[in-house]
């Protein structure tokens, strides 16, 4: 075995590890997301200098002052969505787009995820990894993410991978009746995870604890 194969067997055998520490703490509960998790291979969203840590569940820096969320992070959040497949759904503060690579896992090739991130330098890093993947049900865009992306709307699921200052209402408006939506509110560096439903004539608001996440910069945002 050449050197590069052996990687490759040590980052899987990693990641299937990922996996079973998730599981036993929780932060998975169904077979759905277990799968999703380890099937996506976070080692190649990261820069290449971080491969070693990869498999860490902390936040890594992916360059641009950006971090990519820590896997149980993730793994919670696609958990509390709810998400089912043939979904369309919009990300906001896509990165590299490994979130997005989750969650398209779930959602299927009969779904759609709308990844919006406003680096371009950071998207065009995803783009790369993502058809290379084969990841052909996930559009990332480059725009103000604050503002949702009204054109592919509405959405049966949102999830915001940044902190807001309070919901920006263009999310709320882009949401279906019925539709969830998971966005961190509160100041620049600690949040209050929630998790939105909206029905017919009301938001639904559920207090999840709280999170570190980088700011949501734009209209709407920071």
């Amino acid at each position: 075995m050449d050197g590069d194969e052996k990687m490759k067997d040590d980052l899987l055998e990693e990641r299937k590890k990922l996996v079973e520490r998730l599981k036993k703490t929780g932060y998975i509960r169904s077979k759905k997301v277990a799968d999703a998790v380890g099937a996506v291979p976070r080692h190649l969203f990261i820069p290449r200098s971080m491969t070693h840590k990869a498999y860490v569940d902390a936040p890594l820096p992916i360059g641009s002052g950006q971090t990519i969320s820590a896997p149980h992070m993730v793994a919670m959040m696609v958990e509390e969505l709810d998400l089912k497949e043939g979904m369309k759904v919009l990300e906001v503060g896509g990165g590299r787009g490994y979130h997005a690579a989750v969650i398209s896992r779930i959602v299927g090739d009969s779904g759609q995820v709308i990844s919006v991130e406003r680096l371009p330098e950071l998207a065009e890093k995803g783009r790369k990894v993502l058809n290379r993947l084969n990841y052909n049900n996930i559009k990332l865009v480059v725009a103000d993410g604050s503002k949702g992306y009204e054109e592919q709307s509405p959405y049966y699921r949102i999830s915001v991978a940044c902190g807001a200052p309070s919901v920006p209402t263009p999310l709320i408006k882009q949401l279906k009746v019925g539709g969830k939506m998971l966005i961190p509110v509160g100041g620049r560096y600690y949040q209050t995870l929630y998790r939105l439903t909206r029905t017919e004539d009301k938001i639904k608001k559920e207090d999840l604890g709280g999170v570190l996440f980088v700011p949501l910069k734009g209209e709407h945002g920071f």
